[in-house]
């Protein structure tokens, strides 16, 4: 009987498990591997479908001009030799690099960086010190602060040359008529100090920018423990230095990548205010002259591709950066 027994619930289960095998309709089970892979396929698709449009347009508007620009960097075409054009290989790069022109410009654009970049982020710092703390009125102070950021850059290049640096009507020249009379000195702003008051236009525009990152990373800190620190004892400075800088530590190096991306491309300031002249050219005033004056379009976008290889490489130590602030917020 044991033995009957057992072969019959063996051939039950087998029979159950070829019915279950078997079973058209598949009801009870789950879908295979494959169909899951598809409908998951399939879902990821339609979320991410309606991105195509943006990404194509994002592909024609900024790639394609950056390869064509690279194409042409390997390439010997001027204007003025037009049956001369051919490939070129890397001698537009060592023309770049040797040129004495160029070197200049390099140096300019890494002055011009370092000055904007520490003045404006030691300006921010301190006015964002001073907003952070409460009085009356002090949303008005801040959309204020914030104005000379959303003023159009060669809207701010003008006014700085013409309302301010002008030796005729500026103001700068006026102030100084009004405290000291008359014979006051009156100064050629731009000749006598052209990069500085390149310089200076671009700290007016920039200090907002670093004010407003800088003063995001003030009101991140964890105020209780500052105030446990105060109640130990802990004197201001003490608290700034210990456990205000250390806070604001990836704040200040977002800031200052941020800051360096921008001023190394900028354009707008030199072109506006010293067209370049008086040792102010930067690499992007460099190109321009090469491109629209030389018309010297391979050398052009050698240089170029420097610039935004240059670019790519800071761009990628802020989003490093930028990663480690939203990973230090998640935890």
């Amino acid at each position: 009987m044991s033995g009957v027994s057992t072969d019959a619930a063996s051939s039950s289960g087998r029979g159950g498990a070829e019915l279950e095998h078997h079973d058209p309709d598949n009801h009870g089970l789950e879908p295979a591997p494959g169909g899951k892979t598809a409908l998951a396929k399939a879902g990821n698709w339609a979320r991410r479908a309606p991105l195509l449009p943006a990404l194509i347009f994002m592909i024609i508007a900024t790639q394609l001009p950056f390869v064509a620009t690279l194409v042409l960097s390997f390439t010997n075409w001027n204007a003025y030799y037009p049956d001369d054009v051919g490939f070129a290989g890397f001698d537009n790069f060592v023309s770049v690099f040797t040129n004495v022109n160029t070197r200049k410009a390099i140096w300019v654009t890494i002055l011009l960086t370092v000055i904007v970049v520490g003045v404006s982020l030691l300006l921010g710092l301190a006015i964002a010190l001073l907003l952070d703390r409460k009085f009356k009125g002090r949303g008005v102070v801040r959309t204020l602060m914030i104005t000379p950021f959303l003023i159009v850059p060669v809207a701010a290049a003008l006014l700085w040359k013409h309302a301010l640096y002008n030796p005729e009507y500026g103001l700068l020249n006026g102030f100084l008529k009004m405290v000291f009379g008359d014979d006051a000195w009156q100064p050629e702003w731009i000749t006598n100090n052209p990069l500085l008051a390149v310089a200076v236009s671009l700290i007016w525009q920039w200090t907002p920018f670093m004010m407003l990152i800088l003063l995001a990373g003030l009101q991140s800190r964890p105020m209780d423990v500052i105030e446990a620190a105060r109640i130990d004892g802990a004197s201001n400075r003490q608290i700034f230095r210990h456990m205000t800088l250390p806070h604001l530590r990836p704040y200040l190096e977002l800031s200052t990548l941020l800051g360096a991306i921008y001023i190394i491309q900028n354009f707008d300031a030199v072109f506006t205010i010293t067209s370049g002249g008086l040792g102010t050219a930067n690499l992007p005033y460099l190109i321009y002259q090469t491109f629209y004056q030389a018309h010297d379009y391979g050398k052009a976008s050698a240089a170029g591709v420097i610039v935004v290889l240059g670019t790519i490489i800071i761009a990628t130590a802020a989003l490093r950066t930028v990663l480690s602030l939203f990973k230090e917020e998640n935890r």
